[in-house]
């Protein structure tokens, strides 16, 4: 027995049954809440040149597209997970030497459990699946520091969740997990330095590519089966030895990821909500501002304050400013919230949030570093010009993994998302199905995102709502 193929057998024996109620709860609310934000992409300039380039290629139609139409199921995944990538405002896994995105599987395994006619049951076992699989790879298996991006993980998770989709045999998802590793090991370059589109695309690529993996292995072909322990496998190349006894394993992770309460990076959460805080306090006035000093845990400061990751002072793009934490804790200051309005062209440029990112400054602290990833806490001072200095301290929030949504909370966050697309009507049909999903067929769930405009109706979208798409055309 190699290490895919027990890894394999878990993901065949997984059953619906085997999971919690309180896992089956935030399993919908990970799918709401992923499908609201990919609602709210649908205009986005980067989206409307993807779906472009998808309906010119064609396809099998078994799969539905977001927004209406259909392709092949890997192409309807990458698209899908397009959406609901592109305003960073999805879910979260904080392990100590890597963070990841579980609900950027979900996309595939959408496009995979239609195709194969499955019932939400079916679909939402799937999902917690790729939440297993990607979470505790990532606890074990880091790769950020080696210089690989935390997609290389997940390139396991959604060929395992995509096979468990399609009901493969353990032979056939140990195949497919094995293409999928093998072939996609993506450099950290995507998310160091000046940030591009790819950004947000790097995981549909790999979502891609694991149903396709997935596909192949259906077709009968092979893949390396030692790709973990094998010479020149996963572990000697790249993550080094590291051991996880699959038949041991629950499919409870869900519990422990998190959602997103401002649309910014994970990382930044609490930084925001402390210089939100910041404002309500007596004499803030945003146009006094003389120097911002933010303290927080290393994993912040490498990544979006500064750190080895690079500079976050020139900001340009949506991309460089949702990775900037000196920008969107300067956004906050101003605008009193961090939410997609936030990434405009026109709010980025604009001179008042340019001129204060400058006066940011971010630091690491030694013992906000220890208590990552259990807590992510932070203090942001506000010094003004007379002299005066203003602080606030957080280390987590509603949606936190010890303090997770609950259904109103996450429909809340929903419902401003995507009622300038839906109206009413459409936005409580899709909250509906999605609540009663594991006694549904999944195409009653893409039967009614197919029914999605594509942009937003025009009494919603001049009307200074901060629930906008960065980018629109």
């Amino acid at each position: 027995m190699t290490e895919v193929h027990d890894l394999a057998a878990f993901v065949h024996g997984a059953t619906f049954s085997r999971l919690s109620p309180a896992a089956v709860e935030q399993l919908k609310i990970r799918v709401l809440d992923t499908v609201g934000i990919a609602i709210a992409a649908l205009d986005a300039r980067p989206l409307v040149a993807i779906r472009e380039l998808t309906e010119s290629l064609g396809g099998n139609g078994e799969s539905t597209l977001i927004g209406g139409g259909t392709s092949a199921p890997d192409r309807a995944a990458f698209y899908n997970i397009a959406l609901s990538r592109y305003l960073d405002f999805m879910d979260s896994y904080l392990a100590a030497g890597e963070t990841n995105h579980p609900s950027d599987n979900i996309g595939a395994v959408l496009a995979a459990a239609e195709s194969a006619d499955a019932g939400g049951a079916d679909f939402l076992t799937a999902v917690a699946v790729a939440y297993q699989v990607h979470t505790r790879l990532s606890d074990v298996a880091p790769v950020r520091a080696k210089g690989f991006d935390h997609t290389v993980q997940g390139a396991y998770a959604v060929a395992a969740a995509v096979s468990k989709a399609l009901g493969l045999s353990v032979d056939q998802t140990a195949n497919a997990i094995a293409i999928s590793g093998t072939a996609n090991n993506a450099l950290r370059v995507t998310r160091t330095g000046n940030l591009s589109n790819w950004k947000g695309l790097a995981y549909p690529q790999v979502g891609k590519e694991g149903t396709f993996a997935a596909l192949l292995a259906r077709a009968g072909i092979t893949g390396p089966e030692r790709v973990f322990e094998g010479n020149k496998g996963f572990k000697e190349t790249i993550a080094g030895d590291f051991t996880i006894d699959w038949s041991k394993e629950d499919l409870e992770s869900v519990l422990r990821t998190i959602i997103k309460k401002h649309n910014a990076e994970i990382h930044s959460q609490s930084s925001i909500d402390a210089a939100i805080g910041i404002r309500s306090q007596a004499g803030f006035d945003a146009t006094k501002i003389a120097a911002v000093r933010v303290t927080t845990f290393q994993v912040a400061f490498d990544i979006i304050g500064g750190g080895e990751e690079g500079s976050k002072r020139e900001i340009r793009t949506k991309e460089e400013a949702d990775h900037s934490l000196l920008y969107m804790v300067a956004a906050a200051l101003l605008d009193g919230e961090v939410q997609p309005a936030a990434y405009e062209p026109e709010r980025i440029a604009r001179a008042d949030v340019q001129e204060l990112l400058q006066k940011v400054t971010v630091t690491p602290d030694a013992g906000y570093s220890a208590r990552f990833p259990n807590e992510m806490p932070a203090r942001v001072e506000v010094e003004l010009a007379d002299g005066t200095v203003l602080n606030a301290e957080t280390a987590s929030y509603k949606g936190f993994f010890t303090n997770p949504l609950d259904w109103a909370d996450a429909l809340a966050k929903f419902t401003g998302l995507v009622t300038p697309f839906t109206g009413a009507t459409l936005r409580d049909e899709l909250a509906g199905v999605i609540h009663d999903l594991d006694s549904r067929p999944v195409r009653e769930l893409t039967t009614l995102l197919a029914r999605v405009p594509l942009r937003r109706t025009p009494s919603t979208r001049d009307n200074g709502s901060t629930q906008k798409a960065g980018h629109r055309p």
